[in-house]
This record gives structure tokens, C-alpha cells and sequence, in this order.
């Protein structure tokens, strides 16, 4: 039986496949268009997007929008999700158990999302997502294609709330991702 959205986030909802289930508050399934050619990726929920149930509402989220705004889209536009639905302990890093009992659930969406682009928001979704020894610092910006669907990685927002140098070359990326937009999805507008 195929996946629908509904039956895919109930089971979402009830997963406690590694102990980030035991303090969370929500899981944060995803947010944004379930039609969107454009998938954007992160690592985790932080305090906020626990608090709230929606992925990307803290200050890093207010930057993601401002990003997004630069090359004229918005969550409208676009679906956001995380490679691990429940908040790692204080912010830190996904364990790779952790990655592992979401992964799935991240596979399904991409699935019944069918994204003609996947944007990876930092070093642990691109390392997920595109390959293992994704080197942001070096490999940003750059495209991968894979099944036909490109795939690239930018700087995470909260790098870039920490790192005021790093946001010239994010502007460069989204400016990039501006161009793929253009020249491989069919109803998304920029």
C-alpha cells in the first residue's frame, strides 16, 4: 500500500524508534507545499520548532524566510523537513542512531513529495543526504544529481547566525539555487 501524507505523519507522530522520543514535546514532521518541486533539508528541531511542532520557527527559521525572500520564494513554495524529527539533546548534532530511525520517514516524504531539487541545510543533511564525506566548507553551492533530482548544500542558518563571513558565499549559493529553479522545475516561480 502506498503512503499517504495523513498516514505517514500519524505514524510519524507515534514513532519512538530511538530515545529522542522520551523529551520531546512534538515531533516535527515538516511544513510547506506537499506539491513543491524544491525539498530544503535540515539536521533537527531545536527548542522552538519542539515547542511549536513546525520545522524552522527560531531565529535560524527568520533567516531561512529572509533567505528564501532573497531569490523571491517562501514556504509556500517549498516543503521543509529535517533529517531527525525529534529535538537532540540541547542542540547538538543527530547521532547516527538517531539519523537512522528517521531516515525512513524523510525517504517516504521525499517519495510522495517527488522534488525535482533538494537544498540541504548544512553539514549533516548534506553528509546524509548527498554523500558521507560531504565537506560543507569546500563543497558548498556545489550541484549533485542523482535519479534526476540535483541536490546541493548551503550553509546552515544557524552557522550563518553564527558566522556573519560565511553569508556572501551563501548568497552566491542561493543565487545559484535561483538559476536550477529556473531551469528544471515546471511550476515553481522566482
Amino acid at each position: 500500500m502506498a503512503d499517504s501524507w495523513e498516514a505517514l505523519e500519524a505514524e510519524c507522530l507515534r514513532c519512538n524508534g530511538c530515545a529522542l522520543c522520551e523529551k520531546r514535546q512534538h515531533v516535527v514532521f515538516g511544513d510547506g507545499a506537499r506539491d513543491a518541486e524544491i525539498l530544503l533539508v535540515g539536521e533537527g528541531p531545536g527548542q522552538r520548532e519542539d515547542e511549536q511542532g513546525v520545522p524552522f520557527v527560531g531565529p535560524a527559521g527568520q533567516l531561512l524566510d529572509d533567505m528564501l525572500e532573497i531569490i523571491h520564494l517562501d514556504r509556500t513554495k517549498v516543503y521543509v523537513a529535517n533529517i531527525v524529527k525529534c529535538r537532540p539533546p540541547g542542540n547538538r548534532d543527530p547521532l547516527n542512531v538517531e539519523q537512522d530511525a528517521c531516515m525512513g520517514f524523510l525517504r517516504r516524504q521525499t517519495a510522495l513529495l517527488r522534488p525535482k531539487m533538494i537544498v540541504c541545510l548544512g553539514r549533516i543533511a548534506a553528509k546524509a543526504i548527498i554523500k558521507e564525506d560531504f565537506r560543507i566548507t569546500a563543497e558548498h553551492g556545489q550541484w549533485f544529481e542523482r535519479r534526476g533530482v540535483y541536490m546541493t548544500a548551503i550553509y546552515h542558518p544557524s552557522a550563518l547566525l553564527r558566522d556573519l563571513s560565511k553569508r556572501p558565499e551563501t548568497f552566491s549559493d542561493l543565487k545559484s539555487i535561483q538559476a536550477k529553479i529556473r531551469e528544471v522545475c515546471s511550476h515553481t516561480t522566482v
